[in-house]
């Protein structure tokens, strides 16, 4: 079964784009885009002449009974990857081996840097795994994406989307072939992602956070928990 969901979502939801001309016609490159909303993955790709490769948790593709069938048919359809998040180091090796194999195929690959979604809708501290090691490994250039409203088009816990048009940016690529080698250091891999963060931010305008998503999204969530106990007491 294939999905083509980029024109309907064109038509429905119009969104804009700025900067497509920063997509090369040919060759690899990293799509390395905010996160906001579970929605990120399909207007990105619908805005674009090229498959772009994300990558999705595998359990996604392993469900049971009909709905897992279907469910793992539309990944599939859209351009994702299953993820086994399992193994000592889970889905980070994972991801990196998947977007490698992408690459060296000459396709695009498309990575949130921040690891999770935004919980807020400000821009949070990149880990430095991943993209970092890809674009090293690779040498495939980095464009920065920002996807503008998204969030309010899909809220996260919400089903049914709302109207509202959305917009994406799309920066200059980055070239990082001057750290090439150099993908066990550290302060290296922090280096080339907090640059390409730095860039996503310019073209957000959103507000950055340096701590990680993972790290504000359980700070609220505890925050939550404490005013409930509170109301409670």
């Amino acid at each position: 079964m294939k999905f083509s969901i980029g024109g309907p979502l064109r038509l429905a939801f119009r969104p804009w784009v700025e900067g497509i001309e920063n997509v090369p016609a040919e060759g690899p490159a990293i799509l390395a885009s905010n996160h906001l909303s579970f929605s990120d993955s399909f207007f990105l790709p619908a805005v674009l002449d090229r498959k772009v490769t994300f990558i999705a948790k595998a359990e996604y593709f392993t469900s049971p009974g009909v709905k897992g069938k279907l469910t793992a048919a539309f990944f599939k359809g859209v351009g994702q990857l299953p993820v086994d998040r399992s193994g000592a180091r889970g889905a980070g090796e994972a991801a990196i081996k998947s977007g490698i194999e992408v690459l060296e195929r000459g396709e695009l690959f498309g990575i949130y840097p921040e690891g999770t979604r935004s919980p807020d809708g400000r821009l949070y501290r990149g880990k430095p795994g991943g993209l970092a090691r890809v674009a090293l490994a690779t040498g495939a250039p980095v464009i920065p994406v920002a996807m503008i409203d998204t969030e309010k088009v899909q809220p996260p816990g919400k089903v049914l989307p709302k109207m509202v048009r959305p917009g994406i940016r799309i920066g200059k690529p980055l070239d990082f072939s001057r750290y090439q080698g150099m993908e066990g250091d550290r302060y290296i891999l922090r280096s080339i992602t907090d640059e390409v963060m730095y860039e996503i931010m310019k073209l957000s305008g959103q507000e950055y956070v340096d701590i990680y998503a993972t790290a504000a999204k359980r700070q609220i969530a505890e925050a939550a928990k404490a005013a409930e106990a509170q109301k409670k007491a």
